[in-house]
């Protein structure tokens, strides 16, 4: 088990593997993710403020620079909780006034 620190919303014992929007969703946290988990969108998008959530992806790497994200920001669609770290979420339903979109698959690629 992973702890996952949420700025403004808590810290949470996550099981390890969990894709960390599904992780984040399920803890009440109304995270953002209008493609479902395809990286193609960037709404679940979080500021990563210290630890480690693993490599980044193809996918995550060419829609981040293509977007021109800093360099702490991650999309929650693509990660694979295995480590303890603090996120900020950066859009969320209540901030965008937005649908969440589809529920990414439960499985990490």
């Amino acid at each position: 088990m992973a702890k996952i620190e949420v700025q403004g919303y808590g810290t949470y014992s996550i099981e390890n593997g969990t894709r960390l929007v599904n992780a984040l969703e399920d803890n009440g946290i109304d995270i953002l993710h209008r493609c479902g988990g395809k990286a193609k969108c960037t709404t679940c998008r979080v500021e990563v403020l210290s630890g480690d959530l693993g490599p980044i992806g193809e996918k995550e790497a060419n829609i981040i620079e293509t977007k021109g994200l800093s360099g702490n920001v991650r999309l929650s669609c693509q990660i694979c909780v295995t480590e303890d770290a603090a996120i900020k979420p950066v859009l969320t339903v209540s901030s965008e006034g937005l649908d969440a979109g589809p529920r990414p698959s439960e499985e990490c690629e």
